[in-house]
C-alpha cells in the first residue's frame, strides 16, 4: 500500500503542500481515502501542512491554547525545513530582449471542505511541480495570499452555504499583491443557463473559470494552461515595472504616444527639459501641446515616414512652457504591436549644442544626397524596365500605342526615393541656401505639401468635359452646399432575412437551371447575367456558396455551411435591388472576377488562405446597403452617412463596419464565431482595408506604390536575368507591405472590370452604371443640391464618350499594372474590344449603348 505525503496541521488554518512528492505513493485515491478517513474524528475542518520528511497526518482537535502555540511553532520549523528541503525549480522567459528567471509557482485553493476537486488539484499541483496551500475560510485565504502573494488562486464557487466565493475574489482584487494573480472560479455542473453565466464571475474579478471535474489530468492540464497563459501574461506585465524604472530615471527625454499621437507617457526628464508637468500632459493629442516650432511640412515630413513604420531622426526645434527654443536630437520609433499595425510612437530627445548643430545639418545632408544619387542610379538601370509581356500583339498598332502611352505615364508619376527624403533634403539644403533658391524651394515645399501627390491635376479649358465630372464626382468628396436645402439620407433599418425567404439549399439541392448558370463559373467569360435572371435577382447566395466551397472557406472559418448560407442570405438581403448597378448582381460579379485573380499561378505564390478568405469576404460585402449615389451626393446632401464618416470615404466605410454587424449580431449567421481571437482581428483587418480601397480617391496612389513596390522590381529582376532567384522574387511577393498592395489591387481591379468583360456584359454595365448617375443628376436638380456630374444628364449624355474616358483615366493603367503582373491576356483582349466599339460609336456621334438597327 502505498503512502500519503505528509499533511500537518496549522493554526492559520492553512495547508502547506511541499512540491516534492513521496516516493512511495502511487496513488491519489489512496491517499484521498486516508484523509477522509482520519478527518471524520475532526470537529473542526482541519488544515494541513505537507511535510516530505514524514508519512502520516497529525490532525488538529481543540486543544489548549498553550498547546496551540506548541504546535504552531512545532509546525513553522517543520514548514521551514520542508520548503529548504525542496529544490525551487526556475524557469527562463523570454520578454522582447529581457531573459527573465520565474520561481515555482505558487498556488493557493480555498476550499470549505476536503472532496475529489479540492485532492485533484492538490495532485495537479504535485504533478506540475507547483508550491500548494489550501485554505478553508476566507479569512484564512486572505491572510495567506498576502503572505505568499500566490500566482494562482482557485476559490471553490459551487457552495454558497459555506462562504461567498464571489465576495472573496473582490476582497483579494482590492490588495495590491492581486494585480497580477489569476483568479479561478470553480463552477458546478448544470443546464441552466443564468446560473452558469460567465459576467457575474469577471465582475467579481475572476479571470476564468473552471467547470467541476476531479480527474487528476483534468485539473493538471488546467494549471498547466495558466502557467504558459495567463500566469505568463502576468509575469510579463510585473516585468514592465523594471522598464518604466529605467525610463524613469533615464536623462534623455522620452515621450511615448498612442498610434492616434495622443500622449501617454513622459519621464521627468521630459518633464525638466519641457517645463511642463505630466498632468499638463497625459491623454492629450501633440496638436494641443504647442511644443512644436518646426512649420507644417516638417511636422508632415516626419509623419509620413513614422507611419509606415520606419524611424526618423534629425535635429527639432521645440518650445519649452515658458516659449524658450531649444534645438533636439531626436529619434522617434514606431512602435508595431499585434496583427502588423501600428500601436505607439516612442519619442527619445537629447538637448544638442549650437556648435555641432551645423555640422550635423550638414553631415546628415551629404549622407541623404548621397544616398539620393545611388537610388537615382539604380533608377535609370531600371527605367522602363516594365515590359508589359508584348503589348503589340494584344491588338492593332493604335491600341498598342495607347498601352504603351499609358505605362509611360505610370513610369512619369514614379517617385523611386521616399517623398520623406525629398523633403527632409529640401528642408536641409533651404537652412544655407541663397534667398532665390530658399524661395524656390518654398514652392517646391507648396508643391509636395498636398495630400494628392498621385492624383493628375486636370486642365480647366481644354480637358473633355466627361473625364472632369467623372472623376471629379467619383475623386472627391463633394462640393460644399449651394443652396439651403438639406438632404437628409434617412438610417435605413438594416434588413432582415424572413423566414418565407430562407431556402434549405445547399450545393447539393441548388435547382438544376441555377446549377447550369453556374456551370462555367471559373471561366472569365461567364455570364452573371443569365445567373442573375435564373436566381430571380438572388445571384449573390448561390454563387457565393459554389466560390466559398472551392475554396474551402467553411473549413478555413470552422463554420457549417448553413451558417455561411444564413450569412450569404443577410447580406445579399442588404443590398438594394432596386439599385440598377450597386446591387447583389454586382457584388456577385466582384466575387466571381475576385475568385478568378486568386487562382492565377502568381496570386497564389503570393497570398496566404486567410488572404484569400479576406479578398473573398471583402468581394462579397464591398458595396453592402449602397444607396445608388456617390459619396459627393451624400457629402452635398449633408446625410448621415456622410455625417457619421466626417465626409471621408464615406460609402466604403459604410459598408466595412455594417459588413461586421450584420455578422456578428447573429450566431445564426456569424461565420466568425468559432475563429481565435488574434486571428479573426487580422482577418477583421484585411478586409477592412480591402473594402477602403475601392474608395476612388485613392485610385493612382495604390496604382502607383503597386506599380513602383511589385512590377518594378520583378521586371529588375527579369531583366537582369535572375528569373531563376526564387529567393528575390518571394521577397518581393510575400513581404507583409506588398501582400497588402497586391490584395488592394486585386479588389479594385475587381470592382471595376466591367471594361474588360465579354462585349455584352460590358454594354449592360455599361447602361446599369449610367442609369445610376442619371438618377443622382435628377435627384440633385429636385433637391436643389450642386450637381456633381452634369455631364451625366440622361437628355444630353454621350454613354460612348463616357465609357472612353473612364477607361483612358482609370482603366488601362491599372489594368496594364495588374496583367503585368497576373499574366491576364484575355482580360486585355476584351477590353482593347470594347475600347474600340465605344470609339467606334463615338466617332458616328451617337450617345446610345448601340448602333441603331438597320433599316
Amino acid at each position: 500500500m502505498g503512502c500519503a505525503p505528509s499533511i500537518h496541521i496549522s493554526d492559520s488554518r492553512v495547508v502547506y503542500h511541499s512540491s516534492k512528492e513521496s516516493e512511495e505513493c502511487h496513488s491519489p485515491h489512496q491517499t484521498n481515502t486516508t484523509m477522509s478517513q482520519q478527518q471524520q474524528g475532526n470537529p473542526v475542518p482541519g488544515l494541513f501542512i505537507k511535510s516530505s520528511n514524514t508519512s502520516t497526518y497529525k490532525v488538529r482537535t481543540n486543544s489548549s491554547k498553550k498547546d496551540k502555540r506548541e504546535n504552531s511553532q512545532s509546525m513553522e520549523a517543520e514548514t521551514q525545513t520542508s520548503r529548504s528541503s525542496v529544490k525551487t525549480p526556475v524557469t527562463d522567459v523570454q520578454f522582447g530582449p529581457m531573459r527573465l528567471h520565474q520561481d515555482q509557482l505558487q498556488v493557493l485553493l480555498v476550499f470549505a471542505k476536503e472532496d475529489n476537486q479540492s485532492n485533484g488539484f492538490c495532485w495537479a499541483c504535485e504533478k506540475a511541480g507547483f508550491r500548494c496551500n489550501i485554505a478553508r475560510t476566507p479569512e484564512s485565504a486572505l491572510e495567506c495570499f498576502l503572505d505568499k502573494h500566490h500566482e494562482i488562486i482557485i476559490i471553490d464557487h459551487r457552495h454558497s452555504r459555506y462562504f461567498d466565493a464571489e465576495a472573496l475574489c473582490r476582497s483579494i482584487r482590492t490588495t495590491k499583491p492581486s494585480e497580477n494573480t489569476v483568479i479561478i472560479g470553480v463552477v458546478r455542473r448544470h443546464a441552466d443557463r443564468e446560473e452558469s453565466s460567465i459576467l457575474p464571475l469577471i465582475s467579481a474579478g475572476f479571470t476564468r473559470r473552471y467547470v467541476e471535474n476531479s480527474n487528476i489530468m483534468a485539473c493538471y492540464n488546467e494549471l498547466i494552461q495558466l502557467e504558459f497563459g495567463e500566469v505568463r501574461a502576468q509575469f510579463k506585465l510585473r516585468a514592465c515595472n523594471s522598464l518604466f524604472t529605467a525610463l524613469e530615471k533615464s536623462q534623455e527625454a522620452i515621450e511615448i504616444t498612442s498610434e492616434d499621437h495622443v500622449i501617454q507617457y513622459v519621464n521627468p526628464a521630459f518633464e525638466t527639459v519641457m517645463g511642463y508637468q505630466i498632468g499638463e500632459l497625459i491623454g492629450k493629442e501633440l496638436t494641443e501641446v504647442p511644443i512644436n516650432e518646426k512649420k507644417a511640412d516638417f511636422l508632415d515630413t516626419i509623419n509620413s515616414c513614422i507611419k509606415i513604420g520606419k524611424e526618423w531622426q534629425g535635429m527639432y526645434s521645440a518650445k519649452k512652457k515658458n516659449g524658450d527654443s531649444i534645438q533636439q536630437n531626436v529619434k522617434i520609433l514606431p512602435v508595431v504591436g499585434q496583427g502588423g499595425k501600428i500601436r505607439h510612437y516612442v519619442s527619445i530627445s537629447r538637448l544638442c549644442n549650437d556648435n555641432n548643430k551645423a555640422e550635423k545639418t550638414c553631415e546628415r545632408v551629404q549622407a541623404e544626397s548621397q544616398t539620393d544619387i545611388q537610388t537615382s542610379r539604380h533608377k535609370d538601370r531600371r527605367k522602363g524596365s516594365l515590359d508589359v509581356r508584348s503589348t503589340t500583339s494584344r491588338g492593332s498598332d493604335g491600341s498598342s500605342q495607347r498601352r504603351h502611352s499609358s505605362m509611360a505615364r505610370i513610369h512619369s508619376m514614379t517617385i523611386e526615393a521616399p517623398i520623406t527624403k525629398v523633403i527632409n533634403i529640401i528642408n536641409a539644403a533651404q537652412e544655407s541656401s541663397p534667398m532665390p533658391v530658399a524661395e524656390a524651394l518654398d514652392r517646391v515645399l507648396e508643391i509636395l505639401r498636398t495630400t494628392e501627390l498621385y492624383s493628375p491635376q486636370l486642365g480647366t479649358k481644354d480637358e473633355d468635359p466627361h473625364t472632369s465630372d467623372l472623376v471629379g464626382g467619383l475623386m472627391t468628396d463633394g462640393l460644399r452646399r449651394l443652396s439651403g436645402n438639406e438632404y437628409i439620407l434617412s438610417a435605413k433599418q438594416t434588413h432582415q432575412v424572413a423566414g418565407s425567404l430562407i431556402s434549405p439549399i445547399s450545393l447539393n439541392d441548388i435547382p438544376p437551371r441555377i446549377a447550369q448558370a453556374m456551370e462555367n463559373e471559373e471561366h472569365w467569360d461567364f455570364d452573371i447575367f443569365e445567373l442573375e435572371a435564373a436566381t430571380h435577382k438572388r445571384p449573390l447566395v448561390y454563387l457565393g456558396l459554389k466560390i466559398f466551397a472551392r475554396f474551402g472557406i467553411c473549413e478555413f472559418l470552422n463554420c457549417s455551411e448553413s451558417t455561411l448560407r444564413s450569412w450569404l442570405q443577410v447580406i445579399e438581403a442588404n443590398y438594394h435591388s432596386s439599385n440598377s448597378y450597386h446591387n447583389s448582381t454586382h457584388s456577385a460579379d466582384v466575387l466571381h472576377a475576385t475568385a478568378y485573380f486568386l487562382s492565377k499561378e502568381r496570386v497564389k505564390q503570393t497570398l496566404d488562405p486567410i488572404d484569400e478568405v479576406a479578398a473573398l469576404i471583402a468581394a462579397t460585402v464591398h458595396d453592402v446597403d449602397h444607396p445608388g449615389r456617390t459619396n459627393s451626393f451624400l457629402c452635398n446632401a449633408g446625410s448621415e452617412l456622410a455625417i457619421l464618416y466626417n465626409d471621408t470615404a464615406v460609402l466604403e466605410s459604410h459598408h466595412a463596419a455594417l459588413a461586421f454587424q450584420l455578422t456578428t449580431r447573429d450566431d445564426k449567421c456569424n461565420i466568425f464565431k468559432n475563429m481565435e481571437r488574434n486571428e479573426y482581428r487580422t482577418l477583421r483587418q484585411a478586409i477592412i482595408d480591402m473594402v477602403l480601397a475601392t474608395e476612388m480617391t485613392k485610385h493612382f496612389e495604390h496604382v502607383n506604390k503597386f506599380v513602383n513596390s511589385i512590377n518594378k522590381p520583378l521586371a529588375a529582376l527579369e531583366e537582369n536575368g535572375n528569373n531563376g532567384d526564387g529567393d528575390s522574387i518571394k521577397n518581393v511577393l510575400t513581404s507583409p507591405e506588398n501582400r497588402i498592395l497586391i490584395k488592394r489591387m486585386l479588389i479594385k481591379c475587381a470592382d471595376i472590370s466591367n471594361p474588360c468583360r465579354p462585349i455584352e456584359q460590358c454594354i449592360e454595365w455599361a447602361g446599369r452604371i449610367s442609369e445610376e448617375y442619371f438618377a443622382q443628376t435628377d435627384e440633385e436638380k429636385r433637391q436643389g443640391l450642386p450637381v456633381v456630374m452634369p455631364v451625366f444628364d440622361r437628355n444630353t449624355c454621350s454613354i460612348p464618350k463616357s465609357q472612353i474616358s473612364f477607361i483612358d483615366y482609370f482603366i488601362t493603367d491599372m489594368f496594364d499594372a495588374w496583367d503585368a503582373f497576373a499574366d491576364l491576356p484575355n482580360l486585355m483582349q476584351h477590353l482593347d474590344n470594347n475600347f474600340k466599339y465605344w470609339k467606334g460609336l463615338d466617332e458616328r456621334k451617337l450617345r446610345s449603348l448601340r448602333p441603331p438597327p438597320p433599316e
